[in-house]
């Protein structure tokens, strides 16, 4: 534990902040990717999308025509100009849009066709290969996958799911897809809080089960996040207790065929609904609607901020966006320490 604390100690070294932006709109936000250091979409309710070419200093909101009733939970964008945008809800309130031309005009590629279905997150392992997962249909989840830029979706066959297990469209990150053939994808609810692993593009799935608390269906997993093919953190707890710290993370060193929680470490100060690694930094941050926490490990986690946000984007430390609750959007900021 001391070895633990002094990491901490060398992290908190630097003074880690959100610093906010002006977003142009009172939607909540779930959805963000930041592209590159300037190109940053983001996605939230009532059919909103957001745009910035220029690292936030001037964000373009805009609604989808005749959506104003969905509710974008996810944004996967490729460049400046192509994007994804993903609806939740139940049947055909679960939908997935493209667009080309930097959100002037959004094509509907797919509906959910089953009334019973509910889309939850989607990532793309590049700009044709893609990845859906939504919750249980008949007893197993809903795993759909592209391989032509969204035109066409093909379910894949997984696992049984357990009584009352679901994935949470909380902040687009519950599913992870790394490499060109790798994902996971997290679940929550009583029986929940395991983690899916693919590693023939959706194909085939292991489950493993994880620590993280699942002790009602407000609890489980709600994010995940890898620095390598092997080491990632899940991150989660019960949205309904927000400051609540047991059971909040777990981490793995095998590539998520095993998970281990607390033991001699220090959790986040609360539910926390997204996770991230910044590579360049070598430090984890997490965020949630009670705060934000770093880690330089995984395991022990300080609190930086307080601020209520649900969703997190990195492309490296000095180019990383939050978004939350009435068009909350806010940049990380990291203080270098005077001497």
């Amino acid at each position: 534990m001391r070895n633990g604390l002094l990491l901490i100690f060398a992290a908190a070294a630097t003074a880690q902040s959100w610093v906010t932006q002006i977003s142009g709109t009172t939607a909540s936000l779930r959805g963000v990717n930041a592209v590159s250091s300037t190109v940053v979409w983001a996605s939230g309710s009532g059919g909103t999308f957001l745009r910035t070419t220029d690292a936030g200093e001037h964000w373009r909101p805009g609604k989808l025509p005749g959506a104003s009733d969905l509710d974008f939970r996810a944004i996967r964008a490729i460049d400046d100009q192509t994007a994804y945008l993903m609806s939740v809800g139940t049947g055909e309130k679960s939908r997935v849009y493209k667009t080309t031309d930097g959100g002037e005009r959004w094509n509907l590629l797919y509906t959910n066709p089953d009334p019973k279905g509910f889309f939850d997150a989607i990532a793309f392992w590049d700009a044709t290969h893609g990845i859906l997962v939504g919750d249980p249909v008949d007893g197993r989840f809903v795993v759909m996958t592209t391989d032509d830029g969204g035109a066409t979706w093909k379910r894949q066959k997984t696992p049984p799911a357990l009584p009352n297990e679901g994935a949470f469209a909380a902040s687009n990150s519950c599913l992870i897809a790394r490499g060109t053939r790798e994902a996971w994808f997290g679940t929550g609810g009583p029986g929940g809080a395991r983690v899916f692993h693919s590693t023939d593009a959706g194909q085939t799935w292991s489950v493993a089960k994880t620590p993280v608390r699942n002790d009602g269906s407000s609890a489980g997993i709600f994010s995940l996040a890898f620095m390598d093919s092997g080491h990632g953190v899940a991150v989660g707890g019960d949205y309904d207790k927000a400051t609540e710290i047991t059971g909040t993370f777990a981490t793995t060193a095998d590539g998520g065929k095993t998970w281990s929680g607390v033991g001699s470490g220090i959790p986040p100060s609360g539910f926390r609904s997204a996770v991230a690694y910044l590579t360049d930094r070598k430090m984890w941050i997490a965020t949630g609607t009670s705060g934000s926490d770093f880690s330089p490990d995984g395991r022990l986690w300080k609190q930086f901020d307080t601020g209520n946000y649900n969703a997190v984007s990195f492309v490296t430390s000095e180019a990383g966006w939050a978004v939350g609750p009435k068009g909350a959007i806010a940049r990380f900021k990291i203080d270098q320490p005077s001497f």
